[in-house]
Formats: structure tokens, sequence, C-alpha cells
């Protein structure tokens, strides 16, 4: 089993590296399709990494994995399982490129918001629509008795 390699981005700027020896992987059985091998091939994955004494993350990546995953989190293990194809080599694969994919997105700091403003337009949309709305309503009322 090779390391697990998370490319550069944001939250992690020179990219991760998690040593293969952090990773626990689990095998069993996966429902599904898999024809006589289903019952005697152990093909479903369970990749899991404790994030609260991995040695990739630094202390504020540690923390920002573990609040942005608390709901996912097993103490601080995180676990992702992988049985949609039928042979255990390609759950591998699919099961690394999970947990990589979680990793990735719990790393990554939100977008701030951005205050906007109305168009120019938009706000001469509304005031023709106020106005018009404001003629029906006029039209509705009796005239005044002169």
């Amino acid at each position: 089993m090779d390391d697990l390699r998370i490319p550069a981005g944001p939250g992690c700027p020179h990219g991760l590296v998690v040593p293969a020896g952090e990773l626990v992987e689990r095998f069993s059985h996966a429902s599904g399709p898999g024809g006589q091998g289903v019952n005697t091939a152990d093909s479903r994955v369970q990749l899991s990494l404790d994030l609260g004494a991995t040695s990739a993350l630094t202390d504020r990546q540690r923390e920002r994995a573990l609040r942005e995953l608390g709901d996912r989190l097993t103490g601080s293990v995180l676990t992702v399982t992988a049985s949609e194809h039928r042979s255990q080599r390609r759950n591998r694969a699919a099961a690394r490129e999970r947990l990589a994919h979680v990793l990735r997105a719990a790393l990554t700091p939100p977008t701030p918001r951005r205050a906007t403003k109305p168009t120019r337009a938009s706000k001469l949309r509304r005031l023709a629509d106020k106005k018009r709305r404001a003629e029906v309503k006029a039209r509705r009322r009796r005239p005044d008795a002169e």
C-alpha cells in the first residue's frame, strides 16, 4: 500500500502526504452484484485515518478538519467506505480517492461572503413596478366628491 497523496490547493498550499502506515484498511463482503464470487470475495473496503494522531496535518489543519468533519468522525477517526466495484483493488482505489476528496473539502477555507448592491437597472425596474402598482390602486379609489 502506498502513501496517500493530496495535491496542493486551498487549505494545504504544499499538498499532503498521508503515510501508508497511518491508514487502516478493513475488508468485508460487499452487497450487490458479483455473481458467484460475491459470497467469497471481501471486496468492500473501509479506509480509516485518525485525524487526531496523523503526522500529515499541521495543528491548524487538524483543528479545521476536526471541526468541519465533526459529525462524520468516530472519536477523531475518519472512515470512508467503497463497495461500488466488484474488485477489491478498484474499491481500494475508490476509498483512497474518497478520503482524499473529503480531506480536501474539509481543509479548504470557506469563501467569505461579499456584499453586493442592486444594479441600476434593477432599481429602475423596482421603481417602475412600484409606480405601476400605485396607479392600479389609485384607479380603484372612489373619485373625490367635489
